[in-house]
């Protein structure tokens, strides 16, 4: 089964980070990232670039409203996330518990991502993307 850990963090929190040296927090995730992949787990794994450095495509209207920066009504926001292959839902949690962002402020929300399998294979559009999951070697 497959599980996206997604990291969040606080503004604060995220502020508390940028103290700490950076070829050390490298060396911590790399130490993390070689035990998933010593397990045999990991799928995918990403960092986020500076929030204030994306922008948000609000679709509450038409045309979608497109606007610099994290949205504002959140006091929390995604840092990266990690894409692992698990036996149980347990495993994931388990695995996130391990996740090296400890402190006030870091948070680890666990999401099961399901597979192309659990969807109508009669649908024309599932089919259409379970033969470029073929193709492309992710099936």
């Amino acid at each position: 089964m497959k599980y996206m850990l997604i990291m969040r963090a606080t503004d604060e929190a995220l502020a508390n980070m940028g103290e700490v040296d950076f070829d050390e927090m490298l060396a911590t995730m790399g130490k993390f990232n070689e035990e998933l992949i010593r397990a045999g787990v990991l799928l995918a794994a990403e960092g986020l670039d500076d929030a204030a450095q994306g922008v948000v495509v609000d679709h509450s209207s038409e045309p979608p409203v497109v606007t610099d920066g994290p949205y504002g009504e959140t006091k929390e926001l995604f840092g990266g996330f990690y894409l692992l292959n698990v036996a149980s839902k347990e495993e994931a949690i388990e695995w996130a518990k391990r996740l090296p962002a400890s402190g006030q402020g870091f948070k680890t929300e666990i999401r099961r991502v399901p597979t192309i399998d659990e969807f109508p294979q009669d649908n024309p559009w599932i089919q259409k993307e379970r033969a470029w999951r073929e193709a492309t070697g992710q099936l």
